[in-house]
């Protein structure tokens, strides 16, 4: 039983580091999404 609560919370803390790294390259996507938008609006100009 011991063994099982110590996987079950080593699960949920990947999990969670997990979701974070998962926001920070969406965070990352969308900011190159932006500059690529921006550049593009400049050389249309």
């Amino acid at each position: 039983m011991r063994k099982f609560i110590i996987l079950a919370a080593l699960a949920a803390s990947l999990s969670v580091a997990a979701c974070n790294t998962v926001e920070g390259a969406g965070k990352d996507v969308s900011s190159a999404g932006k500059a690529v938008t921006d550049m593009a609006k400049d050389a249309k100009n």
